[in-house]
């Protein structure tokens, strides 16, 4: 829904109503993240599609965008930090190659932290068509440092995966959701709605009011308009106050 402003929001820090700012999101550079799965099940017709699907988004970056590539079998690899040089991504893309075992939680976390103190909107996209069955991080280890980030992730999933209760996790703690795909060559349309998605996304602001700064701060995000609804992280964490 286009076109709110901030009296069209509310939101509540830890139940107390909050002084709004609306930063228009089209506006704010992204830094668009690939933390992609090459481990051996994605040899042949799924690495492929896999690579062409990192193309697609490469494709519809702006001149002021980021991207970045995280890949992640046994170990998570940080092949490519973040660049505006959108042809170097795409050579990393195409050196891919698939070997080893599945470690999901570690290559969440090396992509999380390429973001950290970067200016700008930062979208991670966890694409994996397995299980996690090699990370040394817990799930709960990596959501912790998620909470304490400004980033948004989304994952993307084989629908004849186990369900990978860490990713789901990861994505509605910061504000995103997960997409099951039926085959590979549904990634490219995946990876395209996803970056569409976090494009279109509002950016609220504010200055904490009324609130202890460190702990955890549940938020309560509501739009005052008939038929919106809202995508938006449960809360962060918060650091003591110095």
């Amino acid at each position: 829904m286009g076109g709110l402003t901030a009296a069209d929001f509310e939101l509540r820090d830890n139940g107390v109503l909050q002084r709004l700012e609306v930063v228009d999101g089209a506006d704010v550079p992204i830094n668009a993240v690939l933390a992609l799965d090459t481990s051996v099940s994605t040899t042949g017709k799924r690495h492929t599609a896999l690579i062409a699907a990192g193309e697609a988004i490469l494709d519809r970056l702006k001149p002021t965008d980021r991207a970045a590539l995280t890949t992640f079998s046994h170990a998570a690899v940080p092949r490519m930090p973040l660049t505006s040089d959108t042809a170097a991504v795409r050579t990393s893309l195409r050196s891919m190659n698939p070997l080893g075992e599945t470690a999901v939680m570690d290559g969440a976390f090396v992509a999380l932290t390429s973001t950290l103190g970067q200016p700008g909107r930062s979208l991670v996209l966890v694409c994996t068509d397995g299980y996690d069955t090699w990370s040394w991080l817990t799930p709960d280890e990596v959501l912790e440092s998620a909470r304490r980030t400004n980033v948004v992730v989304y994952a993307v999933t084989s629908s004849d995966a186990r369900r990978d209760d860490g990713l789901t996790m990861l994505t509605d703690a910061t504000g995103g959701h997960v997409i099951r795909v039926k085959s590979s060559t549904e990634l490219a349309s995946a990876f395209q709605k996803i970056l569409e998605d976090f494009r279109n996304r509002y950016l609220l602001a504010y200055n904490p009011s009324g609130v202890q700064p460190d702990g955890f701060h549940r938020l309560d995000v509501r739009v005052r308009r008939a038929g919106a609804t809202v995508r938006a992280r449960p809360g962060y964490t918060g650091l003591p106050a110095r």
